[in-house]
């Protein structure tokens, strides 16, 4: 098989996305020596808009639409992203081909004052960006108030520091890639903050017209995380999973089990549908199909339909 001898990598503008970047970069200069690897700083419309909520503004999809600009005029090869942004509806000629092995996939508490969500007092301000995290926040300590935060890590932490909120939820995996784990106070498990499908991974996209550069990226992707994140996926895309949708799914494998937690909830937390299904590795998409029928028998498509179709005012 021939060997690149250059490519370029579509990376957004912030400092976690460069850090995913030159991950990546030097992964590939390791595996591929004579090769010249760079990066492509782009600015996405996610990145630009920030006094709304993501799902006010378009979804997930903002923040990769520049990067497969740049795929399609050829300026870059490849795109790296965290893949709990990459839309589970990608369309040619775009595929995600490589997954890389999942860092930690937890949210994390982050506070100057409290240790915990449940040291907050009544009214406390929580910041979350995830429709996702405030359900669950909301079902479990509906005492607290829970209001949007948006930008990128630095900013999300200012606005903590300014004293706008009590405590801020963020994905772990991002704090301590930027070697920032001393800001997490506590580590919310699994059973009490659901992660969302893909989190703490990152994802590698590229044109599907491009076999000869699958192959070269095929040794960066991690079979038991993709498997994972197969499943995953599986439910936000029967699910029509977007930041419009409170959706979690998590897997994990234990040998060759793969064990997969969903759930659909209101916003509010007022109502949280769950279901668990397990079965061999090699089933991965169909458990995560299996669990997306789950949710729905139990009464997601209830939820779901409100959410898309919200009453006129």
């Amino acid at each position: 098989m021939s060997t690149p001898q250059r490519l370029v990598i579509a990376t957004r503008a912030s400092r976690l996305a460069l850090w995913q970047a030159e991950h990546v970069r030097d992964r590939l200069r390791a595996l591929y020596p004579a090769c010249s690897v760079e990066l492509l700083t782009l600015t996405t419309r996610g990145d630009q808009i920030l006094d709304r909520t993501l799902s006010k503004v378009g979804g997930k999809g903002l923040f990769v639409k520049e990067l497969e600009t740049a795929l399609l005029d050829g300026r870059a090869d490849l795109a790296v992203h965290s893949l709990k942004d990459v839309p589970v509806d990608l369309q040619a000629p775009f595929e995600l081909c490589a997954v890389l092995e999942r860092a930690d996939p937890r949210d994390a508490f982050v506070s100057g004052q409290f240790a915990s969500l449940a040291d907050l007092p009544a009214g406390a301000v929580v910041g979350t960006s995830s429709l996702r995290r405030e359900s669950q926040i909301r079902e479990r300590y509906p005492h607290l108030t829970v209001k949007p935060l948006r930008g990128n890590l630095d900013t999300r932490l200012a606005k903590l520091d300014r004293g706008e909120y009590a405590a801020i939820v963020l994905a772990a995996a991002g704090l301590q890639r930027l070697g920032m784990a001393s800001r997490i106070r506590s580590l919310l498990e699994p059973e009490d903050s659901l992660p969302a499908a893909g989190q703490g991974a990152l994802g590698i996209e590229i044109r599907d017209n491009r076999p000869e550069l699958r192959n070269w990226l095929a040794p960066l992707a991690c079979a038991d995380t993709t498997a994972c994140v197969v499943a995953e996926r599986a439910v936000s895309q029967l699910l029509g999973g977007s930041c419009q949708v409170p959706l979690a799914a998590y897997a994990q494998l234990q040998g060759d089990v793969l064990t997969l937690r969903a759930l659909v909830a209101q916003p509010d937390g007022t109502r949280v549908i769950r279901c668990q299904h397990a079965g061999p590795v090699e089933q991965a998409l169909a458990i995560g199909q299996a669990a997306a029928q789950d949710l729905l028998a139990n009464g997601a498509d209830a939820i779901l339909t409100q959410l898309q179709d919200p009453p006129a005012s």
